[in-house]
């Protein structure tokens, strides 16, 4: 989706910077980046995400990438029904995440400083976290934008990636906590599963 020019791309350059963070070899990546242009023959793979509930009804969300969606939703439907969740159906719990692009920032960095910048940089919004740390909030094609113009700025992200991000949260604790982080470990375990997002906060 977007092509295979890594300058024009903002999606494949946010994807290749995260599988050059696991180490991922530059062969593994080129190939990939072929593959999803057919350059290369062999499989076709196709984005698809599924939607369900969790533990005392937590919304789960989960983005995979797949060659076979036959296989992929009886994987995540078997998940879902082992550890005590059940899949919806499309656009069951959607509504409950915003499509956004997220930088977490460390404690101790310029709160005002990082503000104008972000705001400059076309930035939707800038929390201060309990435990000292920032985050800024961006739309969600503008994300590698505004990353790079804080970066220029000075500012490097803790983490940084477009993600669904749950409106309300629910903490969950003692012996609902374990489950639920059951049913999360048991769907992000699954091959074609990219990323799980909830509105499930397991107390540590």
């Amino acid at each position: 989706m977007g092509g295979g020019d890594v300058s024009a791309n903002p999606r494949l350059r946010l994807a290749i910077e995260k599988a050059k963070g696991q180490s991922l070899p530059k062969d593994n990546i080129d190939n990939a980046v072929k593959r999803g242009t057919g350059q290369l023959e062999g499989v076709n793979y196709e984005e698809i995400r599924y939607e369900g509930y969790g533990i005392n009804g937590a919304a789960v969300m989960v983005d995979c990438l797949t060659d076979n969606k036959v296989r992929t939703v009886a994987e995540v439907r078997h998940a879902f029904a082992k550890h005590g969740g059940n899949m919806g159906t499309d656009g069951s719990v959607a509504f409950l995440f915003t499509h956004c692009g997220q930088m977490l920032f460390a404690p101790g960095t310029d709160e005002a400083a990082l503000m104008d910048a972000a705001i400059e940089a076309g930035a939707d919004d800038i929390q201060s976290n309990d435990d000292g740390s920032i985050e800024v909030i961006t739309p969600p094609n503008d994300f590698a934008a505004v990353k790079e113009a804080l970066e220029k700025a000075g500012f490097k992200a803790e983490f940084g990636e477009v993600i669904m991000k749950p409106q309300n949260e629910t903490e969950f604790t003692g012996e609902d906590a374990l489950r639920m982080q059951k049913l999360l470990d048991a769907l992000e375990s699954l091959d074609d599963v990219q990323e799980v997002y909830t509105t499930a906060v397991i107390d540590e």
